[in-house]
């Protein structure tokens, strides 16, 4: 039971979640009692269990999973959220409920799926079912069936879409499962209820045993309509509108409208199938061949559903054959083809329907039957594609026309239209042209025509209700009303025959400017009166007085009855007390209205002269009006009384009160009528101004529906005119309020009006611009009938439109003449201008039309398109004259004229597209937007790839459509155009796209939208959240990180290859997220990555939450799609859902800590792509947010330089945002703080110049962040800030130091700093052995945090100084270096460098840090390494070596110092320099301590100059530096005294002949001139400084020759020429030495040998060539050699001698070089071949044995000149080193200066011959090599450490020995990188060979073998 208590203690949404069933059971239980107990549908428990539902019905226990359906039930039931769980729990109902054995599960899953239905989620529900039909399990495949067809019998065909059913239907009834075809059976059945034989057409290919099965199944369905049983939330009116029914019996009249069969086809393209000749035979001369066209089309158009096309052309053809042809079977068949594609088209066909009306209602002249019938076929079928009001026009026009039958056959077609018309389509406006014209026919005097005029008006009355019509047929005798009425009872109606009821019951709402029916009036008998427009009532039957009596003293008591008219008025108060007592006890139904009010009524009445009494009697008649059926004639009873006392001081606010109970129950339109009619009749002044001020208030009490506008304006118009001023003021004050409802039509009808009175009317209006009409208070419960808002807002645009309607408007049809349409249509521009000129004085002058326009619109459409832009301005100034002009009914012209307009927005100039924006606004303005978005057009519009049409047209959906509340359904049909637009290359247009999206899904709904997109092409159709299936949950176990070896490496080249997109931009377009899908797909888990991309932001919130799940375990994965996962983030950043982005910013919060412990570092794609975007955030509004993203910059330096973040950052400052920008200054204050100045990038000065720049901003948060920066840099850097920030104005410099000196005054915090210093700096200067990165990451991340959170930015202290390590091994994971461990690192000023160490204690600062991997290595880190190699602490000094050093021994890091060099060598000789003075005079320090830095210094400079790309780099005057330093330090004797001091001297000697060679060969030849020049100057310079220059020189010459074609002669020769002008041959020549002069010679000499008489044109950069010595010097040597080659072959004839010899005996001394070298490569004899190479080269001194070297390696050379070297040293008894400071003369030798003590005596071995240790390594070498062990093989190059340490071998007597031991390791340091095969191989051992002789035993190869061994050992 342990377990039992852990899980009963946990919240019950765990429960549900755990994983015993036996909890989640317990869990379930409670979520049910829960879900039942709460109240409130919105509370914030519901969101709790959002994402749990799903489990709820998944459960994997069966036991469990029933009562987790019972509990998602109440869950779906209650909850308002449950909408957005729809699609994953019905997914896993289908799934995982209807495969269960047990059947209440079964049952549960259906009543699930109902009760989403139930909450408007219908089209979710039926998506998931069919999606279940799909499955393999015939258990779902049936429970799916069963589920549609409970539904569609239970909510029935309006909200189970049907289409997609019966597209599935004949599959199912192919299943082989016996269940399934019975179950598809029953649904069949189901669907035949409510669509009949609609259902036919789908099912006909099915197998006829089961058709002939449905068809006697179909048979036995009830012949009565199906009805709903259960109903939607939002239909809980209907449902208590059919209860009522139902209650009252009265089920069988409601007719549920049936589902058309048209729905359900397919759409057939006939327009490709038309015959190729069709239209050339259409007109033919034969008229069989125009038969034989029109047969053809008529066979196509029977197919019952075309698709949509271009049909103009053929419509055209149609037209003229009905209108001119001949032959009357030819017009039917014409009409019969016209009636098809109308059919066939339906609501398609309406843009063509203008055209052809009129031309068909002509042709009704042909009496011939079959024609007429055919032409009643067509304008039937016509008909119902377009509406009444779109072609009354001409409908009327043809009206008028002479001949009888077209009379008749228009009227009967009015009166067939009108049957499929309902009260909404048939509005006053339009009933009343068309009863004019049909009264008329009444009259007429054919019968027939009369009889048709008797139809269609009786058609008029049933549809429209007699209140409608009534109006109009005032005039018409009796006779004929009662024929009319006679009609309309015969007329059957096509929507059945209560339409005539329903249209007097909605009367009330649906009609305004009508007096409706009074819906609450069934207690009176008198209430069936018919109310004329304006003027009083008719009379109706007044109940007599005493049949009132009778009924008033029934309820009344006896004593109130007697006293009511009472001489006394304390009696008739009494009496008035009982009366109100009795009428507040009655109850509705009791209450006999009239007969009280006639009892008030009676005398003395509303003469009554007591006020008590009277105040009494009016309260009593507003509760009678309140609490009673009151009836307009009680009310007419009353009236008159109330108006009168309703300008009484003490009486009036009770005659307001009763008139407003009145009108809540007679409405106020017929109250107000009445009222302001006995008010204008009577002369009281007072009475008429308060009957207009209550007129006020009870329009915004009521709303201004129905209200008679007419009646009002002349009533208020005579109290304009009054002389009392209280009653002009009431008036205007009205006018006020209707200005509210009317808006400006209002004004025009007081134009007339006296300037001073319009002027006030104006003043008013005025105050009313901006204001909303209040929403109506009273008056809507009785008579709107739950209509709500939508009903209002249709009454309110009516009554706009209504005011309109009151214009006298002027038909100028007359004067749109041909004339006048052919001068708009003329070829000559001037005249088409004319023409438009003209119509616009037309427009101008008639300010008011009609809109029958004649053929304007074509001609104005015409001149759209029109090649001269100015006149398409023109017309579109003319369609907003029009527009204005014509008012709402311009609606007519909105498909062929308002369009075209649209078309114009296409235009490439801008000022064409405004002005035709500016008319389809002004268009829309007057027809409102249903017009344009009803049909096609506007999605054919939107289909032009125009991109200047697509944007336009989509900003002005985005501007319009969110004014709207309801939208036509074919706004579906833009849908994908606007996807493609989403897609356009036209940035602009992908914008407005974006912009309008939103407000399409807000009429659409998301579900259609996401729809839609199932109709894209390729990927973007993938857009559509997929609803997670069955496998998908089975999946979620594994990773979701999926590691791709070398993935994110491919990724970076990729990028870097312009393979892909780089991800840059303002915001993420479609194509940069469908990118990061692809690369995401093969390293996320499929089921995240469709979290990731769901539409919906609530899948990225869980996305996100299993991301922060798996942190931890999956490290690794994440580190491998990093760089995807910050990508992912960065368009997070970009949503504008807050919770997203919270999560988003939590996660990188734990992701930046993670990587920090993991010690990883980004790389430069990884920062780019995310830096940029995260920076953005800082500027969010949100506080939370901006702290959020702070905190996570602030992790962001453990992981990222902060100097590259300062780059970012600085970035970010020039950002629109102004809070960006603040934050962003802050955190570059932050950095500075933290890091020292050497962050900023790319220097400080430029850096705070821009800081600095935004002192002077306009946003006071973003100047003080400025401010306080600078203030923070001067805390760290002192006054030499205002050096770098440069010029600032008065202005802003002031505040600057204002704010330092405010700064200042706080509490210091520069002792602080000292004492933080001190113990930081013995801490550092102490050997620290190893460095943590880990812990200093830690420690200065909290240093940072510290720093961002004090109070005030200038107050901060200074940043502890901390350790520092290069981290390269770690990222290139080479385990085989050795570790190089050095103490801490400090940075020091550079000032104090030359100053002695102890005292002052230099500053210290904070450092970066870490020295990033190569991708992200930065200047600053180096910059601040180098500056260390100068600092005057020996260890920081070595330690800042050995990390360059470790740089530079890896190849592939090397590179990273380019740009550095100069920089690292002037810190190199500045230390060498601070070493000469400063620690070599130190006594207190350890020369132990000197050596290690020297060792260190040489290593780091031989290991420099071995890569030659690094070294030649060096430039001249750093050559000259380092030169000289290097000559003083083998000068200096303080080092010779030193233990290790020869060897310091050696290496040294070695360092300068790599300086030599390997440095670009022009800057040192310049640099050893310029060292010469300036040592000869010296007086104090010693004359051995200027001898080793001279030496060095001498080296550089003998390498001329290799080198003279890199060399800039130029730049040489300049140099020269101003050391002779210096140094003039007669100074040169009192020199002590005669060497200077002869350096110079033999450069120059050698210079004109290599170059020849070519060397003249070197002379370039001298200016004046001629007063130059060296020209003339040059001139001289280049003679002198011309002369010695021209007499070389008579002076040396003996050399001419043998060369011809030679020549003839060329092959035999090839012979003997074979041989001899031959015996060299021997292992036996090679002593005695190199022995004969040396005879043979000394007897033919000119012998070429180039040619037999040439082919071998280097190293064989160098080996054979090295031995024949030894030899002749041998033979020639040079043995021994000069003791004095000097070079030998052989090549390879350098200076090598050695102290006379060292000199060693030889020691010869048994042959008699000197061999030094080295011979015998050399030939080590070779066996080596030989045997197959390369010496090169080893990869790494020992560490420094290894040159550091000592040697190996214990100590010889000897420091040559020592020497040895040193220069082998260095060598085999170095060999890694250079194989025996390069040339530089050959300087190995340079300087050895002169140096090496033994002053004990002679070594031999078995010591020397293990001295090898050891070496490598100590490396391993």
């Amino acid at each position: 039971m342990g377990d039992d208590s852990e899980w009963m203690k946990l919240p019950i949404d765990q429960k549900c979640e755990h994983k015993l069933w036996k909890a989640r059971l317990n869990g379930y239980e409670e979520a049910l009692k829960l879900f039942q107990k709460i109240d409130d549908e919105k509370s914030p428990e519901w969101s709790k269990y959002l994402g749990l539902i799903k489990k709820f019905v998944t459960d994997s226990n069966a036991v469990a999973q029933l009562k987790g359906l019972e509990a998602a039930l109440a869950y779906v039931e209650n909850a308002h959220v449950a909408g957005k769980t729809t699609g994953e729990v019905v997914s896993g109902v289908v799934n995982k409920v209807f495969n269960q054995p047990k059947a209440r599960a079964k049952e549960l899953g259906i009543d699930i799926c109902l009760m989403y239905i139930e909450i408007e989620k219908g089209e979710p529900v039926q998506e998931e079912l069919l999606k279940g039909l799909d499955n393999k399990n015939p258990k779902i495949i049936v429970a799916c069936i069963e589920t549609l067809r409970k539904a569609l019998s239970e909510f029935g065909s309006k909200i189970i879409s049907l289409k997609p059913i019966i597209k599935v239907l004949p599959k199912l009834f192919e299943s082989r499962e016996k269940a399934v075809r019975d179950e598809a059976k029953l649904l069949a059945v189901e669907i035949y209820r409510w669509i009949r034989d609609a259902l036919r057409p789908p099912l006909q290919n099915i197998n006829s045993v089961q058709l002939k099965e449905l068809e006697e199944e179909w048979v036995k369905v009830q012949p009565a309509a199906p009805k709903q049983t259960r109903f939607l939330r939002s239909q809980q009116e209907l449902k208590a509108k059919f209860e009522q029914q139902q209650a009252a019996g009265d089920d069988g009249d409601e007719v549920v409208p049936q589902v058309d069969a048209y729905e359900l086809l397919e759409a057939v393209e006939i327009l490709s199938k038309l015959p190729k000749d069709f239209y050339d035979k259409i007109e033919a001369k034969k008229w069989q061949e125009r038969k034989e066209a029109l047969e053809a089309v008529e066979i196509l158009v029977k197919n019952p559903k075309l698709e949509a096309g271009d049909y103009a052309d053929l419509v055209r053809v149609l037209k003229k054959v009905v209108g001119k042809d001949t032959n009357v079977m030819l017009v039917a068949l014409a009409a019969k083809c016209l009636a098809g594609l109308a059919t066939g088209l339906r609501k398609k066909f309406g843009q063509y329907a203008g055209h052809v009306v009129p031309t068909i209602l002509e042709k009704f002249k042909e009496k011939k039957p079959q024609v007429v019938q055919a032409l009643q076929e067509a304008i039937d079928a016509i008909f119902l594609t377009t509406t009444l009001q779109n072609i009354s026009e001409d409908v009327l026009a043809v009206m008028d026309n002479k001949n009888p039958t077209i009379k008749q056959q228009t009227s009967l077609f009015i009166a067939r239209s009108f049957r499929h018309c309902t009260p909404s389509t048939l509005p006053k406006n339009l009933l009343k042209p068309f009863c004019a014209a049909l009264l008329k026919h009444i009259n007429d005097s054919a019968p027939e025509v009369r009889d048709a005029a008797f139809e269609a008006l009786g058609t008029a009355l049933k549809v429209a209700g007699e209140k409608a019509v009534n109006p109009f047929l005032t005039d018409v005798d009796k006779l004929k009303l009662d024929r009319i009425k006679e009609c309309a009872e015969k007329v059957e109606l096509a929507c059945g025959k209560k339409a005539g009821g329903a249209a007097d019951k909605k009367e009330g709402k649906t009609l305004p400017g009508k007096t409706p029916v009074v819906s609450g009036a069934a207690g009176d008998k008198d209430t069936k009166e018919t109310s004329a427009k304006s003027g009083p009532p008719k009379k109706v039957p007044v109940v007599k007085i005493e049949v009132c009596e009778e009924k008033a003293a029934a309820v009344l008591p006896g004593s109130c009855i007697q006293q009511l008219d009472s001489g006394n008025w304390k009696e008739r108060l009494a009496c008035m007390e009982e009366f109100q007592k009795a009428v507040e006890l009655m109850e509705k139904n009791e209450m006999p209205c009239q007969a009280l009010v006639r009892m008030l009524a009676k005398k003395p009445g509303w003469k009554e002269t007591n006020f008590q009494v009277m105040q009494m009697k009016l309260h009593i008649v507003a509760l009678i009006a309140q609490k009673g059926n009151f009836s307009k004639t009680s009310a007419q009873i009353v009236l008159d009384g109330l108006v009168d006392k309703i300008g009484d001081v003490k009486c009036g606010s009770n005659a307001k009160e009763a008139m407003t109970a009145i009108a809540e129950a007679c409405q106020l339109p017929w109250t107000a009528e009445q009222v302001m009619a006995m008010a204008f009749s009577q002369k009281n002044p007072k009475n008429q101004s308060e009957t207009l001020n209550w007129l006020s208030n009870a329009i915004k009490e009521f709303g201004f529906s129905g209200l008679n506008v007419k009646a009002f304006i002349s009533n208020v118009k005579t109290a304009l005119a009054a002389t009392n001023p209280a009653v002009r003021t009431s008036a205007i004050t009205l006018l006020g309020v209707m200005y509210l409802y009317v808006g400006p039509p209002l004004r025009m009808f007081f134009e007339d009006e006296k300037p001073a009175l319009l002027s006030q009317i104006d003043a008013e209006f005025e105050k009313m611009q901006g204001q909303t009409a209040p929403a109506p208070t009273r008056g809507i419960s009785r008579h709107s009938g739950g209509n709500g808002d939508d009903g209002e807002e249709e009454e309110q645009e009516d009554v706009g439109s209504d005011v309109v309607d009151l214009l006298p408007r002027a038909d100028i049809s007359e004067k749109i003449t041909g004339d006048l349409v052919s001068k708009i249509g003329d070829k000559n521009w001037k005249i088409r201008k004319e023409g438009l000129d003209e119509v616009a004085s037309i427009i101008n002058d008639a300010k008011f039309i009609q809109p029958h326009i004649g053929e304007l619109p074509a001609a104005l459409k015409s001149r759209l398109n029109d090649s001269n832009k100015i006149l398409v301005q023109q017309t579109l100034s003319i369609l907003q004259q029009l527009a204005i002009a014509v008012g709402p009914n311009i609606r007519q012209h909105v498909k062929n004229l308002g369009f075209p307009i649209i078309t114009v927005l296409g235009d490439s100039k801008n000022n064409v597209r405004a002005t035709a924006l500016a008319t389809v606004n002004a268009w829309a303005e007057q027809t409102g937007m249903k017009e344009w978005l009803e049909g096609e057009d506007l999605s054919e519009e939107l289909k032009k790839e125009n991109p200047f049409l697509r944007q336009e047209l989509l900003g002005w959906l985005a501007e319009k459509l969110p004014t709207l509340r309801s939208v036509p359904s074919d706004l579906l049909l833009c849908v994908t155009h606007l996807y493609s637009c989403l897609e356009d290359r036209n940035g602009d247009v992908r914008k407005k796209a974006q912009d309008a999206l939103p407000f399409f899904m807000m009429h659409l709904g998301f579900e259609k939208m996401a729809k839609a997109t199932g109709k894209l092409k390729g990927i973007q159709g993938k857009k559509v959240p997929s609803k997670p299936n069955l496998k998908e949950d089975e999946d979620k176990s594994g990773p979701i990180f999926i590691i791709v070896p070398n993935g994110k490496e491919q990724r970076m080249r990729d990028e870097k290859g312009l393979k892909v997109l780089k991800w840059n931009f303002t915001t993420p377009r479609d194509e940069y997220i469908e990118q990061l899908k692809t690369q995401m797909s093969s390293c996320v888990a499929r089921w995240l990555q469709d979290e990731m991309f769901h539409a919906d932001f609530q899948h990225h919130n869980k996305a996100l939450t299993v991301m922060i799940e798996h942190l931890e375990s999956e490290k690794d994965g994440i580190i491998s799609c990093l760089d995807l996962i910050l990508k992912w983030l960065t368009l997070r950043f970009f949503e504008t859902n807050t919770s997203v982005l919270m999560k988003a910013l939590e996660y990188l919060k734990l992701l930046f800590t993670l990587l920090s412990q993991e010690e990883y570092h980004l790389t430069e794609n990884e920062a780019s792509s995310f830096i940029p975007y995260l920076i953005l955030k800082v500027g969010e509004p949100k506080d939370v947010v901006r702290k959020d993203v702070r905190a996570i910059l602030n992790r962001m330096c453990l992981i990222y330089p902060a100097s590259k973040m300062f780059t970012f950052l600085m970035e970010g400052t020039k950002s629109k945002n102004s809070k960006q920008r603040a934050e962003c200054l802050e955190e570059l204050g932050c950095l500075v703080e933290s890091y020292g100045m050497n962050v900023c990038q790319p220097t400080p000065g430029k850096a705070l110049k821009e800081m600095a720049a935004h002192i002077g901003d306009r946003d006071n948060t973003v100047r003080n962040a400025a401010l306080n920066t600078i203030v923070t840099v001067y805390n760290v850097h002192g006054d030499q800030v205002f050096k770098l920030i440069g010029n600032l104005s008065e202005k802003d410099m002031s505040m600057l130091e204002e704010r330092i000196k405010r700064s200042a005054k706080r509490p210091a915090a520069a002792p602080a700093r000292q004492v933080e210093e001190k113990p930081q700096r013995l801490q550092t200067t102490s050997a620290n052995t190893s460095i943590l990165r880990k812990g200093s990451a830690e420690d200065m991340s909290s240093k940072l945090s510290q720093a961002r959170n004090m109070s005030g930015h200038s107050e901060t202290m200074h940043a502890v100084p901390r350790e520092f390590q290069l981290d390269l091994d770690e990222i290139e994971n080479d385990n085989g270096t050795v570790r190089c461990e050095m103490p801490a690192l400090v940075q020091h000023k550079l000032d104090d460098i030359f100053e002695p160490v102890l005292i002052p204690e230099p500053k210290i600062r904070a450092v970066s840090p870490h020295f990033d991997d190569m991708h992200s290595n930065t200047a600053s880190t180096i910059n601040f390494v180098i500056s260390q190699v100068a600092s005057g602490d020996i260890n920081t000094s070595i330690q800042a070596l050995a990390q360059i050093d470790e740089v530079l021994r890896q190849e592939d890091k090397a590179e990273a110092m380019s740009g550095h060099i100069d920089q690292f060598l002037i810190a190199t000789f500045m230390q060498l320099r601070l070493i000469y003075n400063t620690h070599m005079a130190d006594e207190k320090l350890d020369k132990d301590e000197i050596v290690k830095l020297y060792s260190c210094i040489i290593g780091n400079m031989i290991s420099l100059f071995q890569i030659e790309s690094l070294a030649r780099e060096a430039s001249t005057g750093v050559l000259k530096d380092l030169m000289h330093g290097l000559i003083t330090l083998m000068l200096d004797s303080r080092v010779e005294d030193l233990e290790e001091g020869q060897q310091v001297i050696r290496s040294v000697n070695l360092l300068v002949v790599k300086v030599l060679e390997k440095s670009d060969q022009t800057n040192i030849l310049s640099a050893l001139l310029v060292l010469l020049q300036d040592s000869l100057l010296a007086t104090a310079s010693s004359p051995k400084f200027s001898e080793l220059v001279m030496k060095c020189l001498w080296r550089m010459v003998r390498l001329l020759p290799e080198t003279i074609n890199s060399i800039n002669l130029d730049r040489i020769l300049l140099d020269i020429h101003i050391f002779m002008k210096v140094f003039p041959k007669e100074k040169l020549k009192q020199c002590k030495s005669e060497f200077p002069i002869r350096t110079l010679k033999t450069l120059l000499h050698t210079l004109c040998k290599l170059k020849g008489p070519k060397i003249l044109d070197h002379l370039t950069m001298i200016d004046n060539k001629n007063e130059s010595e060296l020209e003339a010097h040059l001139c001289r040597v280049m003679k002198h050699s011309m002369d010695q080659t021209g007499s070389k072959a008579d002076k040396d004839t003996e050399k001419g001698a043998s060369r011809i010899d030679e020549k003839a005996s060329k092959a035999k001394v090839n012979d003997i070089l074979a041989e001899i070298f031959k015996k060299i490569g021997s292992k036996e004899n090679t002593k005695e071949g190199l022995a004969e190479l040396y005879e043979y080269k000394k007897k033919y001194s000119d012998a070429d044995i180039e040619p037999f070297l040439k082919n071998s390696s280097q190293f064989f050379q160098s080996y054979v000149e090295r031995g024949l070297r030894l030899i002749e040293m041998e033979r020639e008894g040079k043995g021994r080193i000069p003791s004095s400071t000097g070079i030998s003369p052989q090549m390879e030798v350098t200076c090598v200066p050695t102290s006379t003590s060292t000199v060693s005596s030889s020691i010869g071995n048994t042959n008699g011959e000197e061999v030094g240790p080295s011979v015998y390594l050399e030939r080590l070498k070779i066996l080596r090599q030989r045997c197959g062990l390369d010496n090169a093989k080893q990869e790494d190059r020992a560490p420094l450490t290894s040159l550091l340490s000592k040697p190996a071998v214990p100590t010889v007597a000897s420091s040559t020995d020592m020497l040895h031991s040193k220069l082998s390791q260095l060598r085999e340091s170095r060999e890694q990188y250079q194989h025996l095969d390069l040339d530089s191989n050959q300087t190995h051992s340079s300087g050895i060979g002169t140096t090496t002789s033994s002053s004990s035993t002679a070594a031999n190869i078995d010591d020397l073998k293990k001295r090898l061994e050891r070496i490598k050992s100590s490396r391993k």
